[in-house]
């Protein structure tokens, strides 16, 4: 695909309409720009520990008034399978934002909060709740490794933030200052926005 705003070699015809139809709608809603040479050191996120390799096909910047500007990242991940004919890399393609925080949250990861967690809380207590906002921490699943910046950090405007985003399965993952947000599995162009409504959100806020 020529001209492609992103890394189209070895792709099927299927992925790359998926990204280009991606691209187009955050172009159109956002005025997304090429980003060119950024090193985003994704290997900090636990969120792609699981991985043989983790490359990004295209990232594009969010311009912002304040410029405290936020990215959307088409990524491409490689997991090791083992199967009848022995071991087999498999790659996924996802989309991924990305933000620069001003507080330092420590580390912190939220997710929706599944029955699951709901009984291991009962038995050892992990994560962090906000005893002045239920219907936050009945939500979502908050885990920490620095009680005192992570409450500091995740004030009522940022749980609402995170409260409004309309995708399921989504993660957010915060390494200090870089705050990043994504879904494992292909996110719709829809999907996208959702993403890149909430990642614009925070950085205009300056969290």
């Amino acid at each position: 695909m020529d001209n492609s705003p992103f890394d189209t070699i070895a792709l099927t015809s299927d992925t790359i309409d998926w990204y280009n139809d991606t691209y187009t709608a955050l172009k159109a809603k956002f005025g997304i720009q090429l980003t060119y040479d950024i090193n985003f050191q994704l290997e900090q996120f636990e969120v792609f520990r699981g991985y043989v390799s983790i490359n990004i096909r295209g990232s594009f910047v969010i311009k912002q008034d304040n410029n405290n500007d936020c990215y959307i990242l088409f990524v491409e991940t490689v997991s090791r399978v083992a199967g009848r004919q022995g071991i087999a890399e498999i790659p996924k393609y996802q989309v991924w934002a990305l933000a620069y925080l001003k507080n330092d949250f420590g580390r912190v990861l939220i997710r929706r909060e599944t029955l699951a967690d709901k009984i291991i809380e009962l038995v050892h207590p992990v994560e962090l709740d906000f005893d002045e906002d239920k219907p936050f921490s009945d939500t979502f699943y908050v885990l920490i490794n620095d009680r005192e910046k992570a409450t500091r950090a995740i004030d009522r405007n940022f749980r609402n933030a995170v409260m409004d985003v309309r995708m399921d399965n989504f993660m957010i993952e915060v390494v200090e200052h870089s705050l990043i947000i994504g879904d494992y599995d292909p996110v719709s162009p829809e999907k996208t926005i959702h993403m890149a409504e909430f990642i614009t959100r925070i950085c205009s806020h300056c969290w």
